[in-house]
């Protein structure tokens, strides 16, 4: 069964991402897919993948022997030019949480949405092999910059980064640092942060706070760096940060609208 991972974000060594994998199955005249979301832990040859969930399954059945050949050949072509590849180890079952069993429990932080603006149109032009390269600097900028800001990784998806700071104002601190380094690259980004409670239950967060950072990044243009109307009120007594108003937004899925403010200079 030929499986495929998603490249880009591995490509700094670093254990502990999230990602998403791909596998097919020809068998006679069916082809099986099977697809979702992975953990990897570890790097090279100790590298191990874990569903986070059950996988999506389905099948296709073609007709022919010769037709399910085809549909897999082109599904697999079309996997290699989304950004992944080859996965000769297998995927496991759901790994078990090391906090399995313990109760939940809720944080308050400062979450921040990192995302390169026009990166399917940048990796079309540049191609595989120099866009994986740059992603990888990409990734070492940004963590370099969260290490220094004392922020907490918590998920790396395709070209985006979630994670979350203690205070504000390390969090703005390090979007402002991290949209100048990755210009050296050539990159844009556009940058969300918001300030909420989320729930911890073992080596997972998860929480409507992570859903309303990635929405206010989304309102962003290219260079900017947003903030919603929670983060701007716990910034009253940090003076030498200034804002703009933004004005008011409906974010998808989320109820009622919210003010965003634009993070100056």
């Amino acid at each position: 069964m030929p499986r495929f991972l998603r490249i880009g974000v591995h490509q700094s060594n670093v254990s502990g991402y999230t990602s998403k994998a791909w596998c097919v199955r020809r068998v006679g005249s069916a082809v099986f897919l099977k697809w979702g979301a992975v953990e990897v832990h570890g790097a090279g040859d100790g590298r191990k993948v874990y569903w986070t969930r059950l996988p999506q399954e389905k099948t296709v059945r073609c007709g022919s022997a010769q037709r399910a050949q085809d549909y897999a050949k082109a599904a697999i072509a079309r996997r290699r030019n989304h950004r992944y590849e080859p996965l000769t180890g297998p995927i496991a079952n759901r790994r078990r949480s090391a906090g399995a069993g313990t109760e939940l429990k809720q944080a308050l932080a400062t979450i921040l949405i990192v995302d390169i603006v026009g990166s399917t149109a940048k990796a079309a032009k540049l191609g595989d092999a120099r866009w994986t390269k740059i992603m990888g600097h990409y990734y070492a900028a940004v963590r370099k910059e969260l290490k220094s800001s004392r922020g907490k990784e918590v998920v790396t998806t395709g070209d985006g980064v979630l994670a979350t700071f203690k205070a504000p104002a390390a969090g703005i601190a390090c979007a402002t640092a991290i949209r100048k380094a990755v210009r050296t690259l050539g990159l844009d980004i556009r940058v969300g942060l918001h300030a909420g409670e989320y729930t911890v239950s073992g080596t997972e967060a998860v929480g409507l706070a992570f859903h309303i950072g990635t929405r206010v990044a989304a309102k962003a243009r290219a260079g900017e760096v947003l903030v919603s109307s929670a983060v701007k009120e716990l910034m009253k007594a940090q003076s030498q940060i200034r804002f703009a108003d933004h004005g008011m937004h409906q974010l998808k899925g989320v109820p009622e609208r919210w003010r965003l403010y634009r993070v100056e200079g």
